[in-house]
């Protein structure tokens, strides 16, 4: 079913066209799509005369405060790109309307969305954000140095891993590490303190793990939370430590993979992109930049743990501010986001996955034109395959929480089991 689209609804948008100019601003952070959304602009414009989308874009981290800023000035966008760990603080403080009433008065079509996209921006029948794309991880890997490990695309095809033995995964992690001398992980007289390239790379765990650790966690059973907004956590289970005591004997025990101290803050990117690691856990949005960065990247499929294999399944929003001047034209613009004709430019930028469940077929074809085989994130992005990013009230004292557990936990600070318990125990309280 196309996306409704509310021919703004009523008159106060059509009349608009006939006395001043309307100007909705609208926000966002990543740079590769901001001429996409240009021309979602222009076609909006086209079908709404008198009404002017003024894009900005900003940088990640500059983005969060210049938005905090404007919120409390009062001169917030219309309109601005939203990320999960930001829903709970900005609903909590009335910051996003709810969309809810005028989804229901336009008859907007939220079932063409990709099923779990909508419910991570909902909460007790309130809608803060429509969805504009959604996300899950693959395994990036070096395929010079794949072959020069003596394995194949099929060998890294059907990987399994286990909390025990570290499977298959491990085994291909071990085989591509390899020291100043060219012994290889696997080899005897492999020398751990002069390691030239580590099998497994990763961005320094977050308190989410989208891409770090999260995959491998998820593959046991284990779940974040039990349920959307929750009122607990799940740090506590013995599977996630098992998982999380892994990766720290990878890192310490084998040095098949930096230790945090030696990633510092360099991040999967640059060691991949200076041949310092041949595998990485990637997110999908991050497929165009290794490929450009990196030409012999490909991609194949998380390995499979005891659960079968298991990805995070994210995605961003388009929110409305509750204090915006234009709310009329600031919902329509975020309807025409979420539309069938936006999504399609979306799609066929080959950049992102569109939140349309029935245009990833034209995403994964306009990846293909680029010489990007997107397969193995797509493989995943199925209800069975994935779990929801956890939206829970506390989230920003949440993450400092497990922030400093995971620190300690990757430094060899203590036993995993209560490094982790403890930190429940401390999210438990906040409730």
């Amino acid at each position: 079913m196309k996306a409704l689209i509310p021919a703004l609804i009523s008159g106060t948008l059509l009349s608009a066209a006939a006395h001043a100019e309307v100007a909705v601003d609208y926000w966002m952070w990543d740079s590769q799509q901001a001429p996409v959304y240009r021309k979602c602009a222009d076609l909006f414009e086209a079908e709404h005369p008198g009404v002017k989308i003024a894009i900005t874009q900003t940088g990640w981290n500059q983005y969060w405060t210049a938005l905090q800023t404007a919120f409390l000035s009062g001169d917030a966008p219309d309109v601005f790109v939203n990320h999960a760990t930001r829903l709970p603080e900005f609903a909590a403080n009335g910051l996003l309307a709810n969309l809810a009433p005028r989804i229901d008065a336009a008859g907007y079509d939220l079932g063409g969305f990709h099923p779990g996209l909508v419910e991570t921006w909902s909460k007790e029948g309130a809608v803060y954000g429509l969805p504009k794309d959604w996300a899950t991880v693959a395994l990036a890997y070096d395929a010079g140095k794949l072959a020069a490990a003596g394995l194949s695309p099929e060998d890294l095809a059907d990987l399994d891993w286990s909390p025990e033995d570290g499977g298959s995964f491990q085994q291909a992690i071990a085989r591509m590490t390899v020291d100043a001398a060219g012994t290889r992980g696997n080899e005897p007289g492999f020398d751990g303190s002069k390691v030239a390239t580590y099998g497994l790379v990763s961005n320094p765990f977050s308190p989410h793990g989208e891409t770090e650790w999260s995959y491998l966690a998820g593959s046991t059973g284990w779940r974040f939370i039990d349920a959307p907004w929750a009122e607990s956590y799940n740090f506590d289970d013995p599977r996630l430590a098992a998982t999380l005591a892994w990766f720290r004997d990878l890192a310490r025990g084998h040095h098949y993979m930096p230790t945090a101290e030696q990633t510092g803050k360099l991040g999967g990117e640059t060691l991949m992109f200076s041949g310092k690691g041949a595998m990485s856990v990637i997110g999908s949005w991050q497929a165009g930049l290794y490929a450009q960065s990196m030409p012999s990247v490909r991609f194949a499929p998380i390995p499979a743990g005891p659960e079968g294999r298991s990805s995070m399944f994210n995605g961003l929003a388009d929110s409305v501010w509750s204090g915006s001047g234009n709310p009329d034209e600031a919902w329509a613009w975020t309807a025409f986001l979420g539309s069938d004709a936006c999504q399609s430019v979306v799609a066929e930028s080959g950049i992102v996955f569109p939140a349309r469940e029935a245009l990833t077929e034209d995403a994964l074809r306009a990846f293909e034109a680029k010489g990007i085989d997107m397969s193995a994130f797509v493989a995943v992005a199925t209800p069975e395959t994935t779990f929801p990013f956890p939206v829970t009230d506390y989230g920003n004292e949440i993450s400092a929480i497990v922030r400093d557990a995971l620190d300690r936990l990757m430094l060899g600070q203590g036993d995993a089991d209560e490094i982790l318990a403890g930190a429940d125990a401390e999210i438990d309280r906040l409730f």
